[in-house]
């Protein structure tokens, strides 16, 4: 398929490539020993059908990534009316070695975009703890014409990183869409945004940063 075609080849010529604690109020910690695992115990959405999703800790525990097989949207064109958004939200549980919390300081989201002159394409992001406040929704807009991999990348200061409660299990719910608006395109042109590839060479980059726990 010619989309398909287009969008594996410019990203693989591009991206080839026990007792209850706290956070201690000291200088942050170094990536803790051991090895971290993450589990995926839920996922839902249009971005990401069943099985085209894999997640994969660093070896080096600073680290963890997402890998997206079937994540587009699309419109103008035949693109149905329900096609220009799509949307993934993923229940992960990460299990740290007792004594360390972790926060996710930066995200990096990366895909490849085709958009007509006076379309434009949206990624949205935002993360948070089970049975915590939502953190704030960002947005990265590609406008038209775009036709090239695109990155976007989220960071938060040290003191505003939101930090897993010491001594609990809670999953780290991840929420990401795609949106493309035809704008003053041509409807009868095609603009599409994906977060896929189908090397696998793409991944969104969820970045960790330590902090050991106190006993309180």
């Amino acid at each position: 398929m010619l989309l398909r075609r287009l969008i594996s080849g410019a990203a693989v010529a591009a991206l080839s490539a026990a007792a209850l604690a706290a956070p201690a109020q000291a200088d942050d910690a170094s990536t803790p020993p051991g090895r971290i695992t993450v589990d995926v115990v839920g996922v839902n959405g249009s971005g990401c059908p069943q099985g085209t999703a894999d997640v994969a800790a660093a070896s080096d525990n600073t680290a963890f990534t997402v890998t997206y097989s079937n994540y587009l949207a699309q419109a103008g064109a035949d693109a149905g009316s329900t096609e220009f958004r799509k949307n993934c939200q993923l229940a992960l549980r990460i299990h740290v070695p007792q004594g360390f919390t972790y926060a996710i300081a930066r995200a990096d989201y990366r895909g490849f975009a085709h958009l007509q002159r006076g379309a434009f394409g949206q990624e949205r992001a935002n993360y948070y703890f089970q049975g915590s406040a939502q953190t704030a929704r960002t947005t990265h807009q590609f406008n038209g014409p775009y036709t090239d991999n695109w990155q976007a990348s989220d960071q938060t200061s040290y003191a505003d990183l939101v930090w897993a409660p010491c001594g609990e299990e809670r999953n780290l719910n991840v929420n990401t869409e795609l949106r493309v608006y035809a704008g003053t395109s041509n409807p009868q042109a095609l603009s599409f945004m994906s977060m896929d590839s189908t090397d696998g060479s793409v991944s969104t980059v969820y970045h960790f940063e330590w902090k050991e726990c106190t006993a309180v």
